[in-house]
């Protein structure tokens, strides 16, 4: 395992985080995954209050092998409960109080390593928790010892993660980065602004998943071909492992964390980290990312990285399953998009969760840490995904279903 150095305390953080958003949901897999890790060298473990279950999870874990002082642990204060929040300074101190103590006891732990303003998009935002008194109740969370690094995880426009990085001294911050999203959101500019400042965590290095699974297909043959004809490219080098060392390739970059579901992708990525350092990507390789890129860009029409904040809808839609199903069109052809489109939402089933269901509540716009415009997009997926004649299989599908069910009650 490689390590880099966070300036601010000290620590030596492996390259490799471990992004705990994504766990398996079996306990034991999750466990397996995250000893593994720690043998391994894996120290920086990012979970969140909001994240259902997983603090628990990981708390549980750490408790149970006793490894809890072998690592750093990442969580966040969930922001989106303060929203709009009219209160005193003092009322609201009894709330972030709530939460913290919530994460304590559920990570079965005294102290956060690495504590984290939960999913920032604005400097509003900041200067609403500016004036409920977050900056006093730091100050005393801090000189306690209860927690060690302060920091925020950012998803909003580049000029304003310029304006926050700028307002406070931040011990760090975590960002979305990847070869895809370099000038989206915090990118490269508000990389290296915060790096000058702070250490700088990345998430989301294969956006969801699809810098690694769902590639087009033009794009994973331009990985291969690269592969095989470039002087030092490893013939087995996969598109996720493209993905991750664009990452570690820029010095800025502290740590990349990484939802490893199974042991597959966590032994590829253990095997990446220990062979990554700042600096090794050639003009060449670059060169195949830029002609990657204009692949995606062809194919890709919706943004979404299936990290389910918008999850649940209530009226039950499947968003990024309906987006996800509506990309594959573009990258993998009609009839393999109308397969997961119809797997994803079960629009030809009695109970499905399409996007016929939307009522534009707007709640899902609210939540999405991408600023996706859901309900014009869920819009514009119906129209492609369910033309006339499909939504008369549907209704056929549907009418069949019910009639077998009633007559199997009979």
């Amino acid at each position: 395992m490689q390590y880099r150095i966070d300036r601010k305390s000290g620590n030596k953080l492996s390259v490799l985080g471990f992004g705990c958003m994504r766990f398996p949901k079996i306990f034991s897999k999750a466990e397996e995954l995250v000893m593994r890790s720690i043998e391994k060298g894996v120290n920086y473990f990012d979970t969140a209050w909001i994240y259902p279950g997983n603090e628990r999870v990981l708390g549980t874990i750490l408790d149970k092998n006793n490894v809890r002082d072998k690592v750093f642990i990442a969580t966040k204060l969930p922001l989106v409960l303060f929203k709009g929040t009219q209160v005193s300074a003092e009322e609201s101190r009894v709330d972030f109080d709530k939460y913290f103590n919530q994460s304590l006891e559920r990570l079965k732990t005294d102290y956060i390593d690495y504590y984290m303003m939960h999913m920032i998009t604005d400097m509003d935002q900041w200067n609403q928790l500016k004036a409920l008194g977050i900056e006093n109740w730091i100050d005393q969370k801090k000189k306690s010892g209860q927690i060690k690094q302060i920091g925020f995880s950012f998803h909003g426009p580049g000029y304003e993660f310029l304006k926050i990085i700028d307002d406070y001294d931040w011990d760090f911050c975590l960002i979305q980065y990847n070869y895809s999203d370099e000038n989206f959101q915090a990118g490269v500019k508000g990389l290296r602004a915060a790096a000058a400042k702070m250490t700088v965590i990345t998430m989301e290095p294969l956006l969801g998943g699809k810098l690694a699974a769902g590639l087009p297909k033009e794009a994973v043959k331009i990985f291969k071909e690269a592969c095989h004809t470039q002087q030092g490219g490893p013939a087995d080098l996969s598109p996720a492992g493209w993905a991750l060392n664009w990452v570690w390739d820029q010095e800025e970059v502290t740590t990349v964390l990484s939802g490893m579901g199974n042991m597959d992708q966590l032994e590829e990525n253990l095997r990446l980290a220990g062979a990554s350092e700042a600096g090794m990507l050639t003009d060449k390789h670059k060169d195949v990312y830029a002609s990657v890129l204009k692949s995606i860009n062809r194919s890709c029409k919706i943004n979404c990285t299936g990290c389910n904040y918008c999850l649940p809808c209530p009226f039950g839609v499947n968003i990024p399953g309906s987006f996800s199903a509506y990309n594959v069109i573009y990258s993998h052809g009609y009839v393999e998009g109308m397969k997961q489109y119809i797997t994803s939402t079960g629009f030809t089933s009695e109970t499905g969760s399409g996007p016929c269901l939307c009522n534009k509540c707007g709640k899902c716009e609210l939540l999405c840490p991408q600023k996706i415009p859901i309900l014009k997009e869920l819009s514009k997926v119906r129209r492609k995904m369910e033309p006339w004649w499909v939504r008369c299989i549907g209704i056929g599908m549907r009418f069949y279903m019910g009639k077998k069910r009633k007559k199997k009650d009979v």
